[in-house]
């Protein structure tokens, strides 16, 4: 270990040029005019992973953009690790916005400001700086490792189900590594263990073949606005509780375990951060509780009728809503919006119908069990570098890549994020504390040496 730490203190200044040179790279997904930039990102990848010692890598063409796949083989006897990662970022606009450019890396106070410095470019960078540490001193690696960086992942990770499904044994591990979320909050060491599923579905109510006269109509037809307000106020209570018939069935229970884990956990000063009265949550349970670990059904979008300024009065054709439900273990997704259908159709007043779209890109939700051997490990590694005991977390949010691997291969994954709630993802000022790059690296580092010692 003291060897890789000298080794990664005398080459700190490459490392922060080779990241700052990563991060010059416009790799956008979403925008065809990049795709020469993405192409650089890759060819940067494959350089990178040839001077650290790969042998084996492989540009994974698809009908967008390519995966970059290397292997390193050490032993039969060693445990295998998938480390999944993504150079594509979110565009960079607005421009106007940024207080340095969004593409040319630069540090103030203690953080590179960059588009991708976080997301997901510096963790992922980070790994692979681990693995040239360990190599350079050790002239291997203590295990085996397989790498997964993909270009997709902002745009939906659109091809890399296909291709983990069609070369399961390629990627296949014993665990996966990503580092492609935080901590929850700065210079706290956050083991996620869990993350919840998603679905939902956008739902229009119809009623006249036009835009009615209100004075001429009103009290004749159905207004789809309010039959939509009907509808809606049928799905959840003032309590926070979802009232879909079955909403609830499979919902795997809150261990006493889990609540004093999420009890430790800092937590958010929502009345101060969001300027609100009170939090409002499912009865029975925190708002942390809630966030991490209980199901929810929220309404992200509503719009029908006359938006202009003044009045317009009209009984409107059509009203449409946009919902969607943050899932936990043991919730299916086309189950839930199987429920979610059956509950709109069976509200839905008479003398106005109903169109229903269903939201395809849904997810499971995925949790590691919090005492298995890597998650501990993770803790401890993490914990060592940052000079704090690490808190163990569940996130209300969803990362489809974590259910697809579990789905498909059967492994555990670690996610050993160091990003903070200052990084300001996907937004104008992305940026990513230097120090945790340097810790960061540690913590990979001890990880993966005391992997082969775990039983």
């Amino acid at each position: 270990m003291t060897d890789s730490l000298t080794y990664l203190k005398e080459n700190r200044d490459r490392h922060l040029a080779l990241l700052h040179d990563f991060l010059r790279i416009k790799s956008v997904s979403t925008d065809s005019s990049f795709k020469g930039e993405m192409t650089k990102a890759v060819n940067f990848l494959v350089d990178y992973l040839q001077e650290i010692g790969f042998t084996e890598i492989n540009v994974q063409e698809t009908d967008k953009h390519p995966l970059v796949y290397a292997h390193y083989h050490v032993s039969d006897d060693l445990p295998t690790a998938l480390i999944y990662g993504h150079y594509d970022v979110q565009p960079a606009d607005p421009y106007e916005l940024w207080n340095s450019e969004p593409f040319e890396p630069e540090v103030r106070n203690g953080r590179i400001y960059a588009r991708g410095a976080s997301d997901d470019k510096g963790q992922v960078f980070m790994h692979l700086v681990a693995l040239e540490a360990l190599m350079k001193t050790n002239g291997t690696l203590p295990i085996n490792v397989k790498v997964c960086i993909e270009g997709e992942e902002e745009i939906g990770s659109e091809n890399l189900y296909t291709i983990l499904k069609e070369k399961k044994a390629q990627f296949d591990a014993d665990f996966c590594i990503i580092s492609d979320s935080g901590m929850v909050e700065e210079n706290q060491p956050t083991v996620l263990y869990g993350l919840k599923g998603f679905t939902g579905l956008e739902f229009s109510v119809v009623g006249p073949n036009r835009d009615l006269h209100s004075g001429l109509y009103g009290g004749a037809v159905r207004n789809p606005l309010m039959a939509m307000s009907h509808i809606l106020s049928t799905m959840k209570d003032v309590n926070e509780v979802v009232l879909v018939d079955g909403f609830y069935d499979d919902v795997e229970p809150l261990t006493k375990e889990e609540r004093s884990l999420m009890a430790e956990a800092p937590k958010e000063d929502y009345m101060t951060s969001l300027n609100i009265q009170e939090t409002v949550s499912e009865q029975g349970y925190t708002a942390t509780e809630h966030t991490m670990a209980r199901p929810t059904l929220e309404i992200n979008g509503l719009f029908g009728g006359y938006q202009g300024e003044g009045t317009k009065t009209i009984i409107p054709e059509k009203a449409t809503a946009k919902l969607t439900c943050r899932l936990v273990p043991g919730q299916d997704p086309d189950d839930i919006q199987d429920k979610l259908v059956k509950h709109i159709e069976a509200h839905t007043p008479s003398g106005v119908t109903v169109e229903i779209t269903r939201e395809p890109l849904s997810a499971k939700a995925y949790k590691v069990d919090f005492n298995h051997p890597l998650i501990n490990q993770a803790a401890k590694s993490y914990g060592k570098a940052f000079n704090k005991e690490a808190v163990f977390v569940r996130m209300g949010g969803s990362i489809p890549v974590v259910e697809w691997i579990d789905d498909i291969f059967d492994i555990p994954v670690v996610l050993l994020g160091f990003g903070t709630p200052d990084d300001r993802l996907h937004s104008p000022n992305e940026s990513f504390p230097v120090e945790n790059f340097d810790r960061g690296i540690v913590t990979l580092v001890d990880f993966y040496q005391q992997v082969p010692q775990l039983k």
